[in-house]
C-alpha cells in the first residue's frame, strides 16, 4: 500500500527536535500528530511522489494519520498540472485540513493560469462553514486577485466575513493589509469606515504598518485609524 510506504519514508526523515519546535507553532493539533519532517524534505518527496501512477491512492486515503502526511498531500496537490483535476483534489482535501500551516502552504501552481474560473471556487470557499476552507479561500483571493485581476468587489467579499475563529480573522486582516499595500485607494475606505470587526480592523492596520510596501506617510495616517479596545469602544463592526 502506498500509504504505508509513504509513512515509512516520513519516519525515516524524522527530526524529533524539529517536531517539538513545529508542534509549538501549531497549537490547534496534538503534539503526537507530528512526525517532524522538515518542509524542504517534504517538498522534495512530494515532487518525487507526484510522478507515480498510484499517487491517487494516497490522496484518497483521508483522513491522514499525521500532520506530515497532510503537508505532503498539500504539496502534491500544488503540483497537479490539470486545472480541473487539481480543483477536484483541493475540494476533496479541504474538509480534512485542520491547521493554518497546511492551509497556507497549499498553493496550486495551475491556479494562476485559470483565475477567470478560479474566482467562483474562491467565493464558495469563503462562504463555507469550515474554518480552514474559509481561510484558504481568503488566502487565494489575496494571492491571485489583488494585482492585475483586482476588482473592488473582492474587498467587499472579504469584509463581509464574520467569525469568532482566530485563524479566519487573522487571514482577513492579512488580506486587508496586503490590499492596502497593493490597492491602497480602494482598500482604505474599509478602514476609514470601520467596515471590519474591531480586532480584524486593528490587526490589519498593525500588519500594514509593519509592511515595507506601505509608505511612511500612509503608515502615519493608518495609525490614526486604530480603534480603542475594551468596554466603551462602541464598535461592533458591520455585517
Amino acid at each position: 500500500m502506498i500509504g504505508d510506504e509513504i509513512r515509512e519514508r516520513l519516519f525515516e526523515l524524522r527530526d524529533e527536535e524539529y517536531r517539538d519546535f513545529q508542534s509549538g507553532l501549531i497549537p490547534t493539533v496534538d503534539r503526537d500528530y507530528f512526525i517532524g519532517v522538515r518542509t524542504p524534505a517534504l517538498r522534495f518527496l512530494a515532487a518525487e511522489l507526484s510522478k507515480r501512477g498510484d499517487i491517487g491512492d494516497f490522496l484518497a486515503e483521508l483522513p491522514h494519520k499525521s500532520f506530515d502526511e497532510n503537508q505532503l498531500h498539500a504539496f502534491i496537490i500544488s503540483l497537479i498540472k490539470d486545472y480541473d483535476a487539481c480543483l477536484a483534489a483541493v475540494n476533496e482535501f479541504l474538509p480534512y485540513v485542520n491547521n493554518w500551516a497546511t492551509c497556507d502552504q497549499m498553493s496550486p501552481k495551475v491556479f494562476k493560469k485559470h483565475r477567470d474560473r478560479l474566482i467562483y471556487s474562491v467565493t464558495d470557499w469563503m462562504s463555507d462553514s469550515k474554518t480552514y476552507t474559509v481561510r484558504f479561500g481568503t488566502g487565494m483571493l489575496m494571492q491571485h486577485y489583488l494585482d492585475g485581476d483586482f476588482k473592488p468587489e473582492y474587498l467587499e467579499a472579504a469584509a463581509k466575513i464574520r467569525s469568532d475563529e482566530y485563524y479566519i480573522n487573522m487571514m482577513t486582516a492579512w488580506f486587508f493589509a496586503t490590499a492596502l499595500a497593493k490597492q491602497y485607494g480602494a482598500a482604505l475606505p474599509y478602514i476609514e469606515q470601520r467596515r471590519l470587526d474591531l480586532w480584524t480592523h486593528n490587526k490589519a492596520i498593525q500588519k500594514a504598518v509593519e509592511s515595507r510596501r506601505i509608505t511612511d506617510e500612509q503608515k502615519s495616517y493608518l495609525k490614526t485609524l486604530r480603534l480603542k479596545t475594551g468596554k466603551g469602544s462602541g464598535f461592533q463592526g458591520k455585517e
